[in-house]
């Protein structure tokens, strides 16, 4: 990460003077640097920054906007990873909300740089007085990695490099992988992922991570791992393929999250699913009209090949359901109609646990993490209805697309004792204080705080 996180101030670092819309006269800056503020309109709206320059022209410190207070965003400091000089910085006085704040500037550091992009400049910065630098590190690192691998090209993160992450972060914290691959995924009675994924060069697989003591509760993640969607032979058109690289960003975000919990050392056992294909056209690619068999043992008539995910989702949440886990969530770019509905930074999640569902607005809030709460609204299940399998994987009236596509999963969970369904978009389309273009982490926050106050530490 572009900034380091110092426990305590250094003697030569600068001041960062944290200033409320039109309030400048709060601020306990030099009177000569709120004069240099007022000169050049610094009026503290969020996420501007002012550096002060000194009497020899040097930088002595910097002005940062908040905005409004019932306005402010609590991750707007992000905006000072990309504006300050490098060097050694900290704030004047601790932010309200300074964890979030801490947060948002490791956050806003992050840039791709792979393929040639610069990085962010390299910063220092104090960890305020109360902050738990090791908390914010570990969600600053689970939400790089996702982005990371959403933003690498499906050229380079086909189902084989998918692997590869997951074994490196396997590695990584004591992990466990098994891996079941091509024609192994029928002998093991997984035919909806072989089905998605025969006809591309790289062979499907399910990929599960295990962590932590076997007599732990047990805690399973589920991620679409999508690694390019074609749409299949129904086809998308060029504009809708543009970003499908990021439709395995539910496997990137279960394993952001994984991230998370195992560096945090949770009491659970962490089990991690992820379905890796890539929908492909060949002569061998699955067919609208096929019927598919699944692990749970449902036919599944195929009413459009584009909506693959819940396919290979639903292979893999059956085989988890079979472990009774006392929780299970699954997470997916899985329909444009929760885009619609809620839009790019605001994903909906389903569950019938109100006790799950309550925790995960609280922590949403909290964390600054958005979700929202959809209906599961069961008359809905009448429209996957098949004349000639036991269940569609489309309706037919484009309605709705989003709850019936988690009643659909939820015909494959039987008996996990709570699960909850994110429908995430995984990218951000526009720039933000925290995040730039691209790859997004998005929920996983939001559960890591469910988690973390409902497990404890294993230490």
């Amino acid at each position: 990460m572009p900034v380091t996180l110092l426990s305590s101030k250094e003697v030569s670092s600068l001041p960062v003077y944290t200033v409320e819309a039109d309030n400048l006269d709060a601020c306990d800056a030099p009177k000569d640097a709120i004069a240099w503020a007022r000169a050049n309109g610094f009026s503290g709206a969020s996420g501007r920054v002012l550096t002060i320059p000194g009497k020899n022209g040097a930088v002595v410190g910097a002005f940062f906007g908040l905005g409004e207070p019932d306005a402010a965003n609590p991750l707007a400091a992000g905006a000072l990873a990309r504006h300050l000089p490098e060097g050694d910085w900290h704030f004047a006085a601790p932010p309200k909300g300074a964890e979030l704040a801490t947060l948002g500037l490791m956050l806003g550091s992050y840039a791709f740089t792979r393929y040639g992009k610069k990085p962010r400049n390299a910063l220092r910065f104090a960890v305020p007085e109360g902050v738990d630098a090791g908390r914010v590190e570990r969600l600053a690192n689970g939400s790089v990695l996702a982005r990371e691998l959403i933003n690498t090209p499906a050229g380079d993160m086909g189902p084989d490099a998918l692997e590869a992450a997951t074994r490196a972060l396997a590695s990584e914290h004591g992990a466990t992988l098994a891996v079941t691959a091509g024609e192994d995924l029928l002998t093991e009675n997984l035919p909806m992922i072989h089905a998605v994924g025969r006809a591309a060069e790289a062979a499907p697989r399910l990929l599960d991570l295990r962590w932590g003591r076997e007599a732990a509760p047990k805690v399973t993640l589920v991620g679409k791992g999508v690694c390019f969607d074609t749409g299949g032979l129904d086809l998308k058109p060029a504009a809708g393929m543009l970003l499908m690289k990021k439709d395995m960003g539910g496997a990137a975000n279960v394993l952001g999250l994984a991230s998370m919990l195992m560096a945090a050392k949770l009491d659970i056992r962490l089990r991690v699913l992820i379905p890796a294909v890539e929908n492909a056209v060949a002569g061998n690619a699955f067919r609208p009209g096929d019927v598919l068999n699944s692990r749970k043992g449902l036919t599944v008539e195929i009413g459009n090949t584009d909506a693959e995910g819940r396919l290979v989702l639903a292979d893999a949440m059956a085989l988890a359901d079979e472990e009774e886990p006392e929780l299970l969530i699954d997470m997916a770019t899985l329909t444009g109609a929760a885009r619609v509905a809620l839009g790019p930074d605001v994903p909906p999640f389903y569950t019938d646990d109100e006790a799950l569902a309550g925790a995960l607005a609280r922590a949403s809030e909290a964390v600054a993490d958005p979700l929202w709460r959809m209906p599961l609204w069961k008359p809905y299940l009448s429209r996957l209805d098949s004349k000639i399998a036991d269940i569609n994987n489309v309706s037919l009236d484009g309605f709705a697309g989003s709850p019936i596509a988690g009643l659909f999963l939820g015909r494959f969970v039987e008996k996990a004792k709570s699960w909850a369904h994110f429908d995430i978009y995984g990218w951000n389309p526009a720039d933000k204080p925290h995040a730039p273009v691209g790859g997004e982490a998005q929920g996983i926050r939001a559960i890591e705080r469910v988690l973390v106050d409902r497990y404890g530490s294993a230490s």
